[in-house]
């Protein structure tokens, strides 16, 4: 139950950053929590219509309304059900720790920049109130962490509006609260062509930036419990649980990692504890549905200030002049394309491939090439050691010298390895041009793979194998 009552302030408020009507989120949350309880793969993870998705569903809300969102809903959750019967939970391995912590710093200052409107034209009264908010969301759990600040910030900020009138716009003001249970509804659109096209970006979106999350949330509570979970089924629940929410009326979701780390903290650690954070949400909001449309703005504002703080990694910042100077190039790209971009699906995509351009670039400078030369028999060795792959097959082709002497070349890769045809044929280039000079060539020391994609793809070195028989496994597979 603490993990509804830190739930329902921030559903609320994520509703208001994504432009939509609270029991539309609330409708999530309660049908998520239900579905993702069940088929979900972290036990005592909290997942609902809150995070990275709501700023992404915000744009699309603004330029085609709710009955998209929907629609961009299922199609994002169907999306999360294949990348998880697949098991493409594995690629999440190629995003960076750097690109992790850009992604959470991004997505702190979109969520900070998201109530900035709020702060602007009002009176002095939405300072006081949103001040005064923050005094308690981080004085009072010096006192008690027996119920969570937030909700104390929400009662007392309410109960002083109540008492004292001031000019604040209150959660009414956002639109409808639920007043009964979610009902079964298909979205109402257009089934066309053009339809899919302004909803599959959103869609796919939605799916990135949600999985994203639910994976990072997954792995916190992984280490939290020194457990572990099924990434590949969290993916398909998630997509059940996101399908579900679209077809009762609600907006996709993810993990929550500050709920998810409180329900843990205060013994949660089985699906029931995540059942009872989703049912127990509506069970509550309906009743209290009077009093909570009377909750300021400015509550939700201060919750969700502290929400931005407490995800920016500040710890990132003193790293900067720590780390490898590419680990903080990757973070603050991922940063600023998210930012610039409102679009974190995005900037998670540029840095990883900023990461992986760093790694080939730093993988290719291990590549080298020695030459040696022996008078008696009149041979060129060439002694290469390190990764030849289409980053480093033109270095490793410029190390040779075509106007060598010698009447013998060796070529002996014993201590390398290549990865793929580029590599192939710029070594079936290198014999191609020492044989139009009339130079003799071998070439040893392949290991299997290596030797598998010579025999398919370079005829020349194939021909120029010396000892056939004498490759060497080293586990790899090109």
């Amino acid at each position: 139950m603490v993990g509804t009552f830190a739930l329902i302030p921030e559903v609320i408020a994520f509703s208001f950053v994504a432009g939509i009507d609270p029991e539309v989120g609330l409708f999530a949350s309660f049908i998520i929590g239900i579905v993702i309880a069940v088929a979900g793969g972290r036990p005592a993870m909290i997942s609902g219509a809150a995070g990275s998705v709501a700023l992404v569903a915000a744009a699309l809300v603004h330029s085609h309304g709710l009955q998209y969102l929907l629609a961009a809903t299922l199609l994002a959750g169907t999306m999360q059900i294949v990348f998880g019967l697949l098991k493409l939970d594995v690629l999440m391995r190629f995003v960076s720790r750097s690109v992790r912590t850009g992604f959470v710093n991004a997505l702190a200052i979109l969520i900070f920049s998201a109530q900035v409107p709020q702060m602007l034209g009002v009176t002095w009264h939405t300072y006081a109130m949103i001040a005064l908010g923050l005094a308690i969301i981080y004085l009072l759990p010096r006192l008690t962490s027996a119920i969570p600040s937030p909700l104390i910030c929400i009662v007392v900020l309410t109960a002083i509006s109540a008492a004292i009138p001031m000019p604040l716009h209150v959660v009414a003001d956002l639109g409808r609260l639920p007043d009964a249970l979610p009902s079964f509804a298909i979205p109402h659109i257009p089934i066309a062509w053009e339809t899919l096209r302004i909803v599959a970006p959103y869609a796919l979106a939605m799916a990135a930036v949600g999985l994203l999350e639910s994976m990072m949330t997954a792995s916190v509570v992984d280490d939290l419990t020194e457990t572990t979970s099924s990434k590949a089924r969290e993916c398909t629940g998630l997509g059940l649980a996101n399908v579900a929410a679209g077809m009762f009326g609600g907006i996709a979701g993810c993990g929550m990692i500050g709920q998810t780390v409180g329900n843990v903290r205060y013994g949660g650690r089985g699906r029931l504890s995540t059942l009872v954070a989703g049912v127990f949400l509506l069970v509550v909001m309906v009743p209290l549905r009077p009093w909570i449309a009377q909750v300021p703005v400015a509550a939700l504002v201060a919750i969700m200030i502290m929400v931005s703080i407490s995800t920016f990694s500040w710890g990132s910042l003193r790293d900067l002049g720590r780390h490898p100077k590419v680990s903080g190039v990757v973070m603050l790209a991922t940063v600023v394309v998210t930012v610039a971009t409102h679009d974190l699906s995005a900037g998670v995509a540029v840095g990883v491939l900023l990461s992986g351009v760093f790694f080939a670039f730093k993988v290719t400078r291990l590549m080298d090439v020695r030459v040696e030369y022996d008078a008696v028999s009149d041979t060129r060795l060439y002694l290469v050691s390190g990764q030849i792959f289409f980053a480093s097959a033109d270095i490793f082709a410029d190390r040779f010298d075509l106007r060598d002497t010698a009447r013998r070349v060796r070529i002996d890769l014993t201590h390398a390895h290549l990865w793929d045809i580029t590599a192939v044929g710029a070594l079936d280039d290198v014999v191609a041009k020492m044989r139009r000079h009339d130079i003799s060539v071998e070439v040893v020391g392949l290991n299997e793979a290596s030797a598998t994609l010579v025999d398919r793809h370079a005829p020349l070195v194939r021909e120029s194998r010396r000892d056939r028989g004498r490759t060497r496994d080293d586990g790899c597979a090109a």
